[in-house]
């Protein structure tokens, strides 16, 4: 897992992409529905997914959380 930070004019432009141009909770759904249909034509193409894209599909995931915290409700 990488642990580098972003740069604050990276920080700014996506506060203000969250901020200004898009609903996060809408980002968070969109996020979820393309990770679940990547995940799915990865599975129907092959038996055995390469880890490399396991690993994409769970950090989409963690964005998805990050943006709209679904999992984590009660």
């Amino acid at each position: 897992m990488s642990t580098k930070t972003l740069s604050k004019e990276a920080e700014i432009r996506l506060m203000n992409f969250f901020n200004n141009r898009i609903d996060p909770i809408d980002m968070a759904r969109a996020i979820r529905q393309v990770n679940l249909t990547l995940a799915l034509g990865a599975m129907n193409e092959q038996e055995n997914v390469p880890s490399k894209l396991g690993d994409s599909f769970y950090w989409l995931n963690e964005l998805a959380e990050i943006l709209n915290p679904y999992l984590d409700l009660e």
